[in-house]
């Protein structure tokens, strides 16, 4: 296992998965990324996985972030966080998975382009009102 100073590490290298996905940006805290693997929002070669399990270069991992799922493959291993240029190095996204993520996004804009949009922001009397008919008063 990589210990100290070592950021990226070489082919026989393993690293926990909850720590992998925290160097490689995927969440923003560990404690996020063990949330999310035992909500079963990771995936490693098809199988659900514990936070402990050892990830290695050529794993392919699928990670579900609310709407957003990515298929990626791991190319390294770090188990500390480091600038973002590092944690791109760190994966590669499939093409059908980014593919897909940039369909959903356009869905996304072409349905908020469809909401009603109100001309002005509302104006302190009409905040009050909105506030008051939302507490139920």
């Amino acid at each position: 296992m990589c210990r100290g100073g070592d950021n990226v590490s070489g082919d026989e290298e393993r690293v926990r998965l909850d720590r992998w996905l925290w160097a490689a940006r995927f969440f923003k805290t560990r404690r996020l990324a063990v949330e999310a693997v035992q909500g079963g929002k990771v995936d490693v070669d098809g199988a659900r996985a514990k936070p402990s399990r050892a990830v290695r270069p050529g794993d392919r991992l699928t990670i579900t972030k609310g709407e957003q799922r990515f298929e990626v493959i791991v190319h390294g291993v770090a188990e500390q966080r480091g600038p973002a240029k590092v944690a791109e190095t760190l994966y590669e996204e499939t093409a059908e998975s980014r593919q897909r993520r940039q369909q959903q996004a356009e869905q996304r804009r072409a349905a908020g382009a469809a909401l009603p949009r109100p001309e002005q922001r509302p104006d302190k009397r009409q905040r009050r009102h909105l506030s008051a008919f939302k507490r139920g008063g």
